[in-house]
């Protein structure tokens, strides 16, 4: 196999000029065919791979994203992730993925990483209560950037789930269908938390129900499963529950609510002889594996990705007349065998 140490060596091997192999490395549509298949015979027959991320940081504008999540730990992150990443790719733009594990400061390290590999624009899902807004409005005046999944406020466009009509779906579904929920809250980590508390809270006022608000949101933490099953274990020991069905601010949390009700010797399910039901919000990759499977709100993955990927790119385009301030996803009602 052919060695070439430099892009002047391979292309001097494969007949064309520097600046045409260039081009052909950016889009290989843009030379003309004999051309292209002149360097693909040779790619073939060499090791020569083009050091993609040195000619990035010398331009003025990369084909490079940066994409921010709090975690990549958590499946929904993952799937958000993975299907912005594959559009970006179909897009011909190379996606940088940087996890800030919860933590303020990794996330004001994620802006500066974005900043120093000179990105053309960045997807972010911010953490939101813990978010340094400075640091995340600096990015904002530097380059594109769009929020997906939590947003904070300020100028850039978010793409997310429609709180109001997906909390109002299933609190609908629980009272016609069997006791009307009780609501298990989790840290408000982000505005979320509080857009499906209010929800709930309207939802059941408008049906002629009691509100019904259960869970410690004082300590901040995403480690959801963790608290649904020491505060679940905690309530049951104490003498019970305050009502038969219970709605979970998220699927998360439902997995420890569940898993404590199992230890406890408690039966969940929508059957006569079960305990108790247990429905959530999410629709969590996970969440159709649960014993019993979990009935849940699924939020719209493919259209969340979608739709923040088409928001940058019109950015990047500066077609601001067809971005949106604010993009809310309406979500579907999963029914499984939990509620």
């Amino acid at each position: 196999m052919t060695k070439h140490r430099t892009m002047e060596d391979f292309a001097r091997s494969c007949g064309v000029s520097r600046p045409t192999l260039s081009k052909y490395f950016d889009d290989p549509t843009s030379v003309k065919p004999a051309t292209r298949k002149r360097i693909e015979e040779a790619l073939r027959s060499s090791d020569y791979q083009p050091n993609l991320f040195a000619r990035n940081l010398n331009r003025k504008r990369t084909r490079s994203i940066g994409i921010v999540v709090p975690t990549v730990a958590d499946p929904f992150y993952s799937e958000m992730v993975s299907r912005i990443e594959l559009r970006l790719r179909d897009e011909g733009y190379w996606p940088i993925v940087i996890s800030s594990h919860g933590s303020r400061e990794l996330e004001i390290e994620a802006t500066r990483t974005i900043l120093s590999l000179k990105v053309s624009g960045a997807l972010i899902a911010p953490l939101g209560l813990r978010s340094d807004r400075h640091a995340l409005e600096k990015l904002t005046q530097t380059m594109p950037v769009v929020y997906f999944d939590t947003y904070l406020e300020g100028g850039a466009p978010f793409v997310g789930n429609n709180n109001a009509q997906s909390v109002s779906t299933i609190v609908d579904y629980l009272c016609r269908s069997g006791d009307a929920p009780v609501y298990f809250d989790i840290p408000h980590v982000n505005h979320n938390s509080p857009e499906r508390l209010n929800s709930y809270i309207g939802a059941m006022q408008r049906l002629g129900q009691e509100p019904v608000v259960i869970g410690n949101t004082s300590d901040y933490t995403w480690d959801f499963e963790r608290i649904g099953y020491e505060q679940m274990e905690q309530m049951l020991g104490a003498g019970g529950l305050p009502g038969k069905t219970i709605l979970c601010a998220n699927d998360r949390l439902a997995f420890g609510v569940m898993a404590a009700a199992f230890a406890q010797g408690k039966k969940v399910g929508r059957k006569a002889d079960c305990d108790l039901r247990v429905a959530a919000h999410d629709d969590h990759p996970l969440s159709r594996y649960t014993c019993p499977a979990l009935t849940t709100i699924a939020q719209d993955f493919a259209a969340m990705a979608g739709r923040s990927v088409e928001t940058l790119l019109a950015l990047l385009n500066e077609d601001t007349a067809s971005v949106a301030p604010k993009v809310s996803l309406d979500a579907a009602l999963v029914m499984r065998q939990s509620a």
